[in-house]
């Protein structure tokens, strides 16, 4: 399969596109976070950290919004009494991963909400438009592509661009502003499942000439 696809035939008019920031936490991009070593062997291989400033700051520049799309920061009592919380919820209410009040539940420095920049409502598992107001405000504001970036590659991104897809928005995935924990996992999102849902799947570098050319 080629690095990207899709890409060449879109548009991204700056009124009608948004970058979807999921989950920039310390304790996902920051040395010291609770899930920092898991991902930290993909994400430093692609140049995660450097290439999520290139999308946000070339978004920025281009009048594209920014939307963070966070994961629900644990909060004591979380998930008890749930009659199925998932694997992720079942390991966060060990680890409290993302704990609210904490350094690891605060956004990486680098990536802190500015301007006009949306921060919408937490989600609880992994799609960030699921009980979440995200949906409704980019409506509100003509949106109608959306580019995915963040943690991880197979969970949260996946099921937030696939339900994005069902919602009628033109999704764009990018191969190295995401990670996951293995290689893997990292092909199974953008080789298998990915081409299922997404509209154009791509790369920093070619995404930022989009952005720039539509601005």
């Amino acid at each position: 399969m080629t690095d990207s696809y899709g890409l060449a035939g879109d548009t991204y008019d700056p009124a009608r596109t948004a970058i979807l920031l999921v989950d920039p936490y310390n304790d996902f991009l920051s040395e010291g976070g609770k899930v920092w070593p898991a991902v930290s062997r993909v994400a430093l291989e692609v140049g995660l950290l450097d290439n999520l400033r290139a999308v946000v700051g070339t978004a920025r520049a281009s009048g594209v919004g920014v939307f963070f799309v966070p994961h629900r920061r644990w909060r004591e009592g979380d998930y008890e009494g749930w009659d199925h919380p998932n694997p992720t919820q079942q390991r966060i209410r060990q680890s409290h991963t993302f704990a609210f009040g904490t350094w690891g539940g605060e956004f990486h420095p680098d990536f802190q909400p500015a301007g006009s920049d949306v921060v919408v409502k937490e989600h609880w598992a992994q799609s960030g438009f699921a009980n979440t107001d995200l949906d409704f405000r980019l409506k509100q504001r003509g949106v109608t592509h959306v580019i995915a970036v963040g943690l991880l590659a197979n969970t949260c991104i996946e099921s937030t661009g696939r339900f994005a897809m069902e919602l009628g928005y033109h999704v764009t995935l990018v191969r190295d502003a995401t990670a996951a924990f293995g290689p893997e996992m990292m092909h199974a999102a953008h080789e298998l499942n990915g081409p299922t849902f997404a509209h154009s799947i791509t790369t920093t570098g070619e995404l930022v000439r989009a952005l720039k050319n539509g601005a």
